[in-house]
């Protein structure tokens, strides 16, 4: 495939311990444009080398996915920014509010007797992905 093919698949994502985090099973096929950007980049180069309708598993390093763990997107928040009765454990999750108003999730990471500590990364970042994709259309 080259820089501008349209690409419709079907694709299972899965971790390390065989957790499914996502597929298209039983959905639409994702469609997607080579060189756009639109996807992350490992997932598009393993695409690339494929021809219609190959079958095929490959993975991908955190790196080429959702990227890695950066500590700086670990904040901490006093507990009583908090309204009380919110109940607050390690594992929740959260939608903040950035300053344009868009949404941010996060994961309550630690909750300690006066702080929350807030994971701003993305829950797949530094995880290796793994995915079963067939081609199913070219343009």
């Amino acid at each position: 495939m080259k820089q501008g093919d349209k690409v419709k698949v079907h694709y299972t994502g899965t971790l390390d311990d065989g957790t499914i985090f996502d597929s298209s099973e039983g959905k639409e096929p994702l469609e997607f444009t080579i060189g756009e950007g639109g996807i992350i980049k490992g997932f598009e180069e393993g695409v690339k080398e494929m021809k219609l309708d190959e079958e095929k598993t490959f993975k991908i390093k955190p790196e080429d996915a959702y990227g890695l763990q950066q500590k700086e997107l670990m904040l901490e928040f006093p507990r009583d920014k908090f309204p009380a009765e919110m109940k607050i454990e390690a594992g929740g999750r959260l939608i903040l509010k950035g300053p344009d108003n868009q949404t941010i999730p996060a994961v309550v990471s630690e909750v300690k007797s006066d702080v929350v500590v807030i994971d701003l990364n993305h829950p797949l970042a530094g995880k290796e992905l793994t995915f079963k994709i067939k081609v199913i259309g070219v343009n």
